[in-house]
């Protein structure tokens, strides 16, 4: 009887120490965003839009015109003929995933009383982003069938490079964590686009 007891005062005091462990941890080491049920804390969700720096707005700046190129690209690319059914996905996957990004960034800049970027001054911009210059998209606009296709994804590999950079400028430097975790998944997300790019070249 008295191993049971001690047994079941152990096991009791284990629980204890857990349950003051998460609570310790919960208090302390929340991560933002993670809270929003909170009762205790209603304006948390608003509290993590509003943290932001520099970095976040830059990131936001630059990427809009970046994804909106894309888009514009990706529906080149999708109203063509005799294009490599791999490339068509691509480009639907690429619009699908960046205009909803697209209207985040913009609802994130307003939130923030920023200013909205302007398309044309970043078109043909020499800035490490991997923009197209507009002799760059007339030629895109001009091809057909395989060389479409090849060109295509030659410009969005370059594209997509320029984006990873920006983005992970924006995961080391940023402060607003749902913006943080935007350009994380851009830089996982793209990086798996530039291999399959490069895959679909080899096949052309």
């Amino acid at each position: 009887m008295k191993i049971r007891t001690a047994a079941t005062a152990a096991l009791t005091l284990a629980a204890a120490l857990t349950l003051a462990g998460c609570a310790d941890g919960s208090g302390s080491e929340s991560m933002p965003g993670m809270d929003h049920g909170s009762s205790s804390s209603p304006s948390s969700s608003s509290t993590v839009t509003a943290d932001f720096n520099d970095a976040d707005v830059m990131f936001a700046q630059m990427m809009i015109p970046h994804h909106q190129q894309a888009v514009e690209m990706a529906d080149m690319i999708l109203d063509k003929e005799g294009i490599d059914p791999g490339v068509l996905t691509l480009a639907s996957d690429i619009k699908a995933a960046q205009q909803p990004e697209i209207d985040q960034l913009q609802s994130w800049l307003t939130e923030w009383g920023a200013d909205m970027p302007d398309m044309d001054s970043m078109e043909g911009m020499d800035h490490g982003g991997g923009m197209m210059s507009e002799d760059d998209m007339a030629a895109l606009e001009a091809a057909t069938g395989a060389e479409a296709s090849r060109l295509f994804l030659e410009q969005m590999t370059m594209h997509h490079e320029g984006a990873i950079e920006m983005a992970q400028d924006e995961v080391d430097n940023g402060q607003n964590a749902d913006a943080v975790a935007m350009a994380q998944t851009i830089v996982d997300t793209q990086t798996a686009e530039i291999t399959e790019m490069q895959e679909l070249l080899a096949q052309l």
